[in-house]
């Protein structure tokens, strides 16, 4: 994966304005370490930060090709897993290749086939392509929002990057957060509003989203969408095409140049990845290393709830025996934990998910010691219906996001001032925006409506949370991670399988059980599903605790301007009694949210933040 910046200007020669697309370019350089390029022309500057993960000499950028009069230039960041057909497909039609890295293929296939090319691309990516001599750039997000690609238009410059810290370099873009962008954060953080960078005047493309900028006008369009159709296979012929579609999803992913392994937590959606990896390297006379992450004392202190019933490790080696991988489990500090909730603020911009994104960002730079791609889990919950509200009435039948059905309770620890802000208000409406979109069938029951309306927010809301967590935790470490079950094709297929299927045995995630059921044990199989593990150490929660009452101890701490001061010192002082529900969806309750404060705070002073409101 790599970083990509950019800025267009139709009116001013910025050909000499080279400090500002490095400056914008150098904040992206956990995303590409090992090489970088860049691109001057009158109107336009693009810069590129690579991290080499296939054809190391003929995948540099920013690339370019000349056709005729027209000459095309690429800043990329993705991984395509269909290269070899498209290539050929290509040079059927008379293209040369001057590499065999997916930059080429992409470019090329934009010269092919113009803004239809996304159509063809099966990948993850986010890049942008400028056309020297109609003067116009082609920004592409992925379909499913795997790789972020932020923009922004200012005083009569476009400029475009990976990551809001690149943008935030550009002079005269200032990190200024209004009406809009605190509802964001309250109403829905860590989640965000399709389209929106939270900053005032920051925005981001949305998932299969992407853009023609002109100099007369700026063109957005969504390119995909799962479509509604009736599913006419039966049962054992779905069971057996959703098979092929994981396993070559898996397959496919796992090409690379440079080593690659899987992480590995025991339960069904990395034990299956980390299986069918495993059997395939064994076909190449290898042997794959998985991952698994730990925390320090946990099996000491964990508690058993509904939401994580047992402990990892005896299922990681469990399937580590199954499967006949090399494994290394990581170990986390919790002082470690706590002191890199800020280095996780920066990775994402934003404050997120606490130590549930600090944990990752830690793991994540353990691997990359000796990897430098990885085979992640993610997704499939969504896709195949594995959360609890899938199966909680309540939920299924709730009009709105079920991770985030407590916003009085968020509401209870914001500033007299901020508690003016509608937030149910706010989070009714993009529920309500969203599944507007949703297309149904004549014949579906009104539970098949629910479950359907559940799955799409599912995947344009809290997976794409996951999606971002996953690219900025990993990528701020210079660790690709692909997620094989955000294959769209597996998406596009199960959208319409009707909910008897997808809940084969009357069990979370059914039919992917039954589909993995032949890579794994069988109690490894029907194991209960479990959450991303955090840690149980009251040593953290002790720590973040202190950390907290040190900010409000403090009376020039911007957090101060935000927070009901009274309500937060009572959240320390009673041991977390007066926060009983997750601040988001599963996993951040008492000590994750005061994490979240803290983060809160540092993202205020580090990042110099001006409240419009």
């Amino acid at each position: 994966m790599c970083g990509i910046a950019g800025w267009v200007n139709y009116n001013k020669n910025i050909s000499e304005k080279r400090s500002v697309i490095h400056s914008m370019t150098n904040q992206l350089v956990h995303r590409g370490p090992d090489e970088y390029g860049f691109y001057y022309k009158t109107n336009v500057l693009l810069g590129h930060r690579r991290l080499v993960v296939i054809d190391p000499d003929g995948g540099k950028q920013p690339m370019t090709k000349k056709i005729g009069e027209h000459e095309y230039t690429i800043v990329y960041n993705g991984e395509i897993y269909n290269t070899n057909e498209l290539r050929e497909k290509l040079s059927q039609k008379g293209y040369k290749f001057e590499s065999h890295c997916d930059t080429e293929v992409v470019l090329v296939s934009y010269i092919e086939w113009g803004e239809d090319c996304t159509t063809y691309l099966n990948g993850i990516f986010a890049f942008g392509i400028w056309e020297e001599k109609s003067k116009s750039l082609f920004l592409a997000r992925d379909r499913l929002g795997v790789k972020p690609l932020f923009y922004a238009y200012i005083n009569g410059s476009f400029i475009f990057g990976s990551e809001i810290k690149a943008l935030l370099e550009f002079p005269g873009l200032e990190p200024v957060i209004n009406e809009n962008g605190l509802l964001e954060l309250f109403s829905l953080g860590p989640s965000r509003v399709l389209g929106s960078g939270v900053f005032k005047n920051i925005y981001e493309l949305k998932p299969s989203e992407f853009i023609i900028l002109t100099s007369k006008n700026l063109y957005k369009h969504i390119y995909w969408k799962p479509i509604t159709s009736y599913h006419t296979e039966n049962d054992e012929d779905t069971f057996e095409h959703t098979a092929y579609l994981v396993e070559d999803s898996i397959k496919k992913q796992l090409i690379s140049d440079v080593p690659i392994c899987t992480f590995l937590s025991g339960g069904l959606d990395s034990s299956g990845i980390s299986s069918i990896a495993s059997e395939y390297f064994k076909n190449q006379s290898k042997k794959l290393t998985t991952y698994s992450i730990d925390y320090e004392d946990n099996d000491k202190f964990f508690v058993a709830s509904d939401f994580q019933p047992s402990n990892d490790n005896i299922w990681v080696k469990r399937v580590n025996e199954y499967i006949g991988s090399q494994h290394k489990k990581i170990t986390i500090n919790n002082d470690m934990l706590v002191k890199a909730l800020q280095d996780a603020v920066i990775a994402y911009d934003l404050p997120g998910m606490a130590d549930i994104d600090s944990s990752l960002m830690l793991f994540c730079g353990k691997v990359k010691s000796n990897h430098t791609v990885a085979l992640s889990g993610e997704c499939a919950d969504e896709i195949f219906g594995g959360y609890p509200w899938f199966r909680r009435q309540e939920d299924v039948y709730y009009d709105g996001f079920p991770w985030n059905r407590y916003i009085n309770e968020r509401k209870s620890f914001l500033s007299k001032e901020l508690n003016k802000l509608k937030l149910e208000e706010f989070a009714n409406t993009k529920y309500m925006d969203t599944i507007s979109d949703i297309e149904f069938l004549d014949n579906e029951t009104e539970h098949e409506k629910r479950i359907k309306k559940l799955t799409y927010i599912n995947l344009k809301w809290f997976m794409l949370t996951l999606l971002t967590r996953k690219d900025r935790m990993s990528m701020y470490k210079s660790l690709e991670v692909r997620v094989p079950y955000a294959d769209h094709r597996i998406v596009e297929y199960t959208w319409n399988i009707p909910w008897r299927i997808k809940n084969h045995n009357n069990i979370e995630k059914g039919l992917l059980r039954k589909v993995l059921s032949s890579y794994l044990p069988e109690d490894v199989t029907y194991r209960k599903k479990s959450p991303y593990p955090k840690t149980y150490n009251p040593e953290y929660s002790n720590s973040v605790k202190s950390l907290l009452k040190n900010i409000l101890d403090d009376k020039n701490s911007p957090i101060h301007n935000l927070i009901d001061t009274k309500n937060v010192y009572n959240l320390i002082n009673n041991d977390g009694e007066t926060f009983i529900t997750p601040w988001f969806g599963q996993l951040m309750k008492e000590p994750q949210f005061i994490a979240y404060l803290i983060q809160l705070n540092y993202w205020l002073e580090h990042y110099k933040i001006k409240i419009d409101y």
